[in-house]
């Protein structure tokens, strides 16, 4: 599904990725971990499009295609989600106008006819039950007056109706309390298909006590240093990251 290979990655001159490599697949859900300031969220922004960074070298092909070719609303209507770290508040756009919107513009790319206003709400019904968010914030505007949590939440929600064939989540668990974590963490396992895939970027291992993971990758200095199950989080919490740094041979900066 998703491939990238030697992809280094730059921002005013300062590198960030270096030679980066993953391969992702339908079905999987990959963990990456690390510290603050390894790339994570460089990660994440490179593949939905953000246009702040340089690519320096390498590619990323998604679904067989070029994906540094696409514009990011392209591939939003491939169907990549970003899961926002600090998700951004809309007033005066209410959740039913922003989310059939956005879904009837990827139905159009993909030549299917609009969902009528009734199968919207049926929808909507369906996936609010699924995702176990209350209606009271699917009726105001986009996360306008939202706690943290409830960011978060509404974030799952809106990939519970996108129905995106890659997730990225970009440290959904920051800021979440133990309550919030497990709806979040409930919603993304319902979401789970053999034909999806998700990326989580979390510094922490509790996430993963919910969200299982198939494979843990921890990202230092730009590049996966090491990769294994959901052992290796556990390891992780254990150990911190100053082992890995030491494993991998980094040196510690000044």
């Amino acid at each position: 599904m998703l491939s990238i290979k030697n992809l280094s990655v730059s921002i005013y001159g300062k590198p960030i990725l270096k030679n980066f490599n993953l391969e992702v697949n339908a079905g999987e859900v990959h963990a990456i971990m690390g510290p603050n300031g390894t790339g994570k969220s460089t990660l994440a922004s490179v593949i939905a499009g953000r246009d702040m960074f340089d690519i320096d070298e390498g590619q990323i092909t998604y679904m067989g295609k070029d994906l540094l070719d696409m514009e990011p609303e392209i591939r939003a209507r491939e169907g990549i989600f970003l899961g926002f770290q600090y998700p951004v508040e809309i007033p005066g756009v209410s959740m039913a106008n922003f989310l059939r919107t956005a879904i009837n513009e990827r139905r159009k790319y993909h030549d299917l006819d609009p969902l009528s206003g009734a199968e919207f709400l049926k929808l909507m019904e369906e996936r609010k039950k699924l995702v176990e968010i209350h209606s009271k914030l699917t009726n105001r505007s986009v996360n306008e007056g939202f706690s943290g949590g409830e960011k978060k939440k509404n974030e799952i929600f809106q990939m519970a109706m996108l129905e995106p064939k890659l997730a990225i989540l970009d440290e959904t668990d920051s800021g979440l309390d133990i309550d919030a974590l497990k709806v979040v963490a409930n919603g993304v396992n319902k979401l789970r298909k053999p034909e999806n895939a998700t990326i989580v970027i979390t510094h922490y291992q509790r996430l993963l006590e919910h969200i299982v993971p198939d494979f843990v990758h921890v990202l230092f200095d730009g590049r996966i240093v090491k990769s294994g199950g959901k052992e290796l989080a556990l390891e992780l919490e254990e150990k911190g990251y100053e082992w890995i740094r030491k494993e991998a041979g980094i040196e510690e900066p000044m």
